[in-house]
C-alpha cells in the first residue's frame, strides 16, 4: 500500500467516525429514515475500501475481515434502529471500525519511485540511484523517459524527440503516455533537467516542468546531468563561471538537490541565497538551515557509473573494432576526442580549423592511434539554433570525417563506454574532464588558438 493511498483510506475512516456520531444523534431524535441513509452510505464506503485493499494487498487481510464484520453490524443496527439505544449502537459500530482502522494503520508501506530523464546520454547521472532503488523490495521503481523539443532560433518549439529506445537493455522503460502522474502520485521523482523553459536549445513539455512535477509527488529530487571541476568555496572568480547552475527552476522547486561534493554543496547554497535575495525571494529560499537540508553533497552517479564499468565487459561495435585493432590483433592507443558546445560557440571558425588540424594529425597517425570523436550530444541542436551558418560548415566537417572512415564517430547515448575504452582524453574543457580524471588516465586540453 502506498502512503497517499493509506492517507486517503484513513481520511474516509475519519468521516465514518463522524457519521457514527451523527447516527447516534439522529437515533436520539428518532429520525429513522435519516439513520437508514447514513448507515447505507457507511456500508458503501466500507465495501469500496475493502475492494481497494484487496487490489493492493490481495485477499485474506485482517482489515478486510473486520470491514466485512463492520458491514454486518451496520445491517444489524439498521434492523434494530427503532429499539436499540443510541449509545449502544454507536459503541457497537465504533468497536469494529477501530479494529479495521488499526489494521490499516499498521500495514507496511510501499514506495513508488520514478526516474524521468530526457536525454538518454545523460542517464548515467541517475543510473546508480535507480539500481539501488530497484533492489529495494519495498520499492516500485519506474524509468519514464520524457520527450523534449528542439528550440528554434526565435524561441518557438521545434521538433519533438523521444529517446526511450536508446537506454541500456537491462533498464525497463515505461512509455511516458502510459504513466499517469496525477493518478499514481509517486513518492519520489528524480530528474536531471533543471531548466524548464530556461534552456535556449531544448525544452521538455510543460507538464514535465519541475514546477508541475512538484505538484504530483512528496519529494522531487534533482541530480545534475554534469560534473563540475572542483572549486574552492572562496574562489569567486571560478564560481562566477558556474553560479548560474545554482539557481534554476530545478534547484528552486526540488525538495532535494544532490551535488557531487561538499565543496560544490557550499557553493550551491551560497549562490542560491544570493540569487534568491536578488530575485526578491525570502523564507525557505534564503533560510540557510533549510537549504543545508535541501542541498546535499552525496556525490555524482556519473562517477559511480564510470567506476562500475570494466573494459573487458564493453561490447565494441564491429566498425569500431576495425579501427582499433591492428592486423596482428593488438590494439592501438585510443584517444577520446571530446568537443564541447561552449568552445564551438566561442571560437566558431577557429574551432572548425582546429578540429580539421586535429583530424589531419590523427589521420596521419592512424596506424598507431585510434581517434574516438565524441561531440557533445546537444551540439547539433545548439548550433542549428544559435549559429545556423556555422552549423552548415560543422555538418560538412562531420560528414567528411565519417565518410573517410579512419576514425570512430560516437554519437551514441553511452558516454561512459568512450571514457572506459580509451587510453587518454584530448579535447575541450567540459564536465567530461572531471569524469575522465576519475579514471586516472591522461587528460590534455586543446586550445583553439593553436592550430
Amino acid at each position: 500500500m502506498r502512503k497517499f493511498q493509506k492517507q486517503q483510506i484513513l481520511e474516509v475512516f475519519d468521516s465514518l467516525h463522524m457519521v457514527h456520531q451523527h447516527c447516534k444523534e439522529q437515533l436520539s431524535k428518532k429520525a429513522y429514515p435519516t439513520v437508514q441513509n447514513l448507515l447505507t452510505d457507511c456500508q458503501d464506503a466500507a465495501i469500496e475500501i475493502g475492494g481497494l485493499i484487496e487490489q493492493m494487498e490481495g485477499e485474506g487481510t485482517e482489515a478486510v475481515t473486520y470491514l466485512e464484520q463492520y458491514c454486518e453490524r451496520l445491517y444489524q443496527v439498521n434492523l434494530k434502529a427503532q429499539t436499540i439505544l443510541p449509545q449502544k449502537a454507536y459503541k457497537y459500530l465504533e468497536e469494529i471500525l477501530l479494529r479495521a482502522e488499526n489494521e490499516i494503520s499498521h500495514m507496511p508501506l510501499r514506495r513508488e519511485v520514478v526516474f524521468m530523464p530526457y536525454k538518454a546520454s545523460m542517464w548515467d547521472s541517475l543510473e546508480s540511484v535507480y539500481l539501488a532503488a530497484r533492489e529495494d523490495e519495498n520499492c516500485d521503481t519506474y524509468v519514464v523517459p520524457i520527450p523534449y523539443y528542439d528550440k528554434l532560433p526565435d524561441g518557438r518549439l521545434g521538433k519533438l524527440h523521444y529517446e526511450g529506445r536508446e537506454y541500456p537493455p537491462d533498464i525497463e522503460i515505461t512509455y511516458y503516455e502510459d504513466y499517469n502522474l496525477e493518478e499514481r502520485r509517486p513518492d519520489t521523482i528524480y530528474i536531471h533537467n533543471p531548466y524548464d523553459r530556461c534552456n535556449i536549445v531544448t525544452c521538455v513539455p510543460e507538464r514535465y516542468f519541475s514546477s508541475n512535477l512538484k505538484r504530483h509527488t512528496d519529494c522531487l529530487v534533482y541530480i545534475p546531468y554534469f560534473v563540475l571541476n572542483e572549486i574552492e568555496p572562496d574562489n569567486q572568480a571560478a564560481i562566477d563561471s558556474m553560479k548560474h547552475f545554482c539557481f534554476l527552476p530545478g534547484t528552486i522547486w526540488a525538495d532535494k538537490v544532490i551535488v557531487q561534493s561538499e565543496k560544490i554543496r557550499q557553493i550551491y547554497i551560497n549562490e542560491y541565497v544570493k540569487a534568491a535575495e536578488e530575485a526578491g525571494l525570502s523564507g525557505e529560499h534564503t533560510d540557510r538551515k533549510k537549504l543545508e537540508e535541501k542541498i546535499l553533497g552525496l556525490g555524482s552517479p556519473k562517477l559511480d557509473r564510470v567506476h562500475s564499468i570494466r573494459k573487458e565487459s564493453i561490447e565494441i561495435p564491429e566498425d569500431w573494432r576495425r579501427i582499433i585493432e591492428r592486423p596482428d590483433g593488438t590494439w592501438k592507443k585510443i584517444i577520446f576526442y571530446n568537443t564541447s558546445i561552449g568552445a564551438l560557440l566561442r571560437s566558431e571558425e577557429k574551432m572548425l580549423e582546429k578540429m580539421k588540424a586535429v583530424f589531419q594529425l590523427f589521420k596521419e597517425q592512424q596506424d598507431e592511434l585510434a581517434l574516438l570523436w565524441r561531440p557533445h550530444p546537444l551540439i547539433q541542436s545548439t548550433i542549428r539554433s544559435m549559429r545556423p551558418k556555422l552549423w552548415t560548415e560543422y555538418e560538412k566537417l562531420v560528414q567528411a570525417y565519417r565518410e573517410e572512415g579512419w576514425g570512430i564517430y560516437d554519437d551514441s547515448a553511452d558516454m561512459d563506454r568512450a571514457v572506459v575504452l580509451s587510453d587518454a582524453y584530448y579535447g575541450d574543457t567540459s564536465s567530461v574532464v572531471q569524469v575522465y580524471q576519475e579514471t586516472g588516465k591522461p587528460v590534455m586540453i586543446q586550445n583553439a588558438e593553436v592550430v
